[in-house]
This record gives structure tokens, sequence and C-alpha cells, in this order.
């Protein structure tokens, strides 16, 4: 039985590298590795042009993503979830959030080796709760797990919150928002790089290019997505700067993936009707909870898409045909 074990975790282990791109890659649900690629120069050319400060949050994604897929090796988990990239997504989001938020120190790069394979078996723990509603926790393990570390570094100095916001009332405040038809392209194609959290609209082009090589629909549903949460949001008077850096967008990105390209696999007037749907509410979840977390300082991360595509996803198997992932 030892012999025959071997034999079944050695391809596995050499496939790590390919391993490691699809768990980049399924961030928005692309089991390839040529789009995890895609993704990862993305978030390497954006993060360094937005500063040599910023860069860290690249290779923090790459630690990230690392310790994750990691993880699930050392515990064993399906060795199918693992060749998807299933237990690498969350993690490469713990990286990209823990320099984006907090002080460059030894401690916070501790932290975030910790947390990134926490995600891994929360995320086991979290489908095995959601099962029965024919859902899987999506991105909410690297939201719950964030969630914790970030507000315990209110507390611990070894990991300071240096670039969270301060806590405050959300006062509403509309700003000054560039309405020329190039400023609403770069909003446009942050929206979509601010899935990693990365403020770029060259980023933005490389992950459209990157679902583009694995799916064209899910390319478009990315497209519509920030498209339409950007439309939402400033008809609706939403804060301008909020706008102008995509975060409005991200969460919207991934509902409309989901709902659009991904769970609900017919392509008929019903999908599109639902998954527009979809992201409209996504935008409004978004804005209530930066409301609900503002008093906090704390960020929502991907939570409105979570909740949004949870609501949308759990009568699906009553209105579409249901799909495997």
């Amino acid at each position: 039985m030892a012999e025959v074990k071997t034999v079944n975790l050695t391809p596995t282990w050499r496939e790590f590298p390919r391993t490691l791109l699809r768990g980049v890659g399924q961030v928005m649900f692309q089991d390839s590795l040529w789009t995890g690629l895609f993704f990862l120069i993305g978030i390497f050319v954006g993060a360094y042009l937005e500063g040599p400060q910023f860069g860290i949050v690249a290779w923090g994604a790459l630690v990230g993503v690392i310790v994750s897929t990691v993880t699930g090796y050392l515990l064993k988990l399906p060795d199918e979830n693992g060749a998807q990239g299933l237990w690498g997504f969350n993690g490469v989001l713990v990286g990209c959030a823990f320099p984006t938020f907090m002080g460059n120190t030894i401690w916070m790069w501790l932290a975030l080796i910790l947390c990134s394979a926490m995600t891994t078996w929360v995320r086991t723990g979290l489908n095995n709760i959601m099962s029965p509603w024919k859902v899987s926790s999506f991105t909410f393990p690297f939201v719950l797990s964030t969630w914790f570390f970030l507000l315990a570094s209110r507390l611990f100095h070894g990991m300071p919150p240096e670039w969270m916001s301060t806590p405050e009332l959300p006062l509403g405040h509309v700003g000054h928002l560039d309405m020329n038809f190039i400023s609403l392209v770069e909003y446009w194609l942050k929206g979509i790089a601010q899935v990693f959290l990365i403020n770029s609209w060259i980023t933005g082009i490389f992950f459209l290019l990157g679902l583009l090589v694995c799916s064209w629909r899910a390319a478009l549903w990315a497209a519509i997505g920030s498209a339409v949460s950007l439309f939402i949001a400033i008809v609706w008077q939403g804060p301008g700067a909020d706008i102008a850096n995509g975060l409005y967008g991200f969460s919207a990105v991934l509902t409309a993936i989901a709902l659009g390209a991904t769970f609900c696999n017919s392509n008929n007037w019903k999908t599109w009707i639902w998954a527009i749907l979809g992201i409209v509410a996504t935008v409004f979840i978004q804005a209530a909870m930066n409301a609900f977390f503002s008093p906090m300082g704390l960020p929502t991360l991907t939570g409105p898409f979570c909740i949004g595509t949870w609501i949308f996803l759990m009568p699906q198997y009553k209105m579409f045909a249901p799909s495997q992932n």
C-alpha cells in the first residue's frame, strides 16, 4: 500500500509549479496555468508601477499561493483539489492583502504565512458546512481569515496597520470624478485589477488577457461586471475616489464571472438577466458593507462578492442546469 501511495503522490508534486499557477487563476474560476501566469505578471507589473514600496504586494502574492498550496499537500487533502489549484486561490489573495494594509515587518510576513496556511483548512471546513446549499465558500476563507489578522493589527504593533483606513463613520462625500472617456476606461480596467488589490489599469489588461486565453465568456463577463458596476456607482453618485480606484468593481467582476460564465452554464436570456441582477446587487452590497465596516477601519475585501453570489446561486439548481466546480 505504501508503494502505491508514493506513486500516486509523486506526479502531483512534480506538477507543483502548474498547481501554483492554477491557484492564481482560480481566483477568477479559471483552471488554467496560462491564466494564472498572466495574472501573476499583471500583479508584478501593477505592483511595481505603483512604486517600489508596493512591489512587496507581488511577492506577498507569490508567498501566499505557495504556502496555502503546500498546506494542502501537508494536510493530505484530496489531490484533485490541489491539481485544480483550489488550495491556492485564497492564499494568493491573503498575500496581496497583508502588504497592502500592513507595514513591511518580519512579523507581518510570519502572520501572512500563518493566515495563508489557515485559509486551506478554513476552506475545507466552510465547504463542508455549505454543501447542503449547493454553494462553495468561494473566497470567504480569505475574507474571514484576513479580517481576523487585520483587526488584530490594531493591537499588535509587530504588524502595524499603516495603510488601513482610519476608523470613522461614513460621510458619503461624492468628490470629484473625471468623466472623460479615457478616465472612464481606466476606472473600468482598475475594477478588474482590484480583484487582486492592484490599483493599475495596465494590470486590468493583463487580467482580461489571462481570462481570454482560457474562456472568452469569463473575459466577457469580467468586462461586463466592471462596466455595469462603474455605471451603477456613477449614477447613484458613489464616492468619487473609490470609483476612480476601481473599488466598486472587483466584487462585481467576480460575481459576473460566477453567475454568467461558471455556475449558470446555459447561455440564454435567463442567465443574462440573472447575472446582470447579481452584478447590480453586488454593487449595493459593496456600498452597504463599506458603510458597515468603515467605523472599524476594516476593508470589505471580496466579502460583497461572496454574499451577492451566494444569494443568487442558492436557488440556481432549481432554475439552471447544475454545473460542477
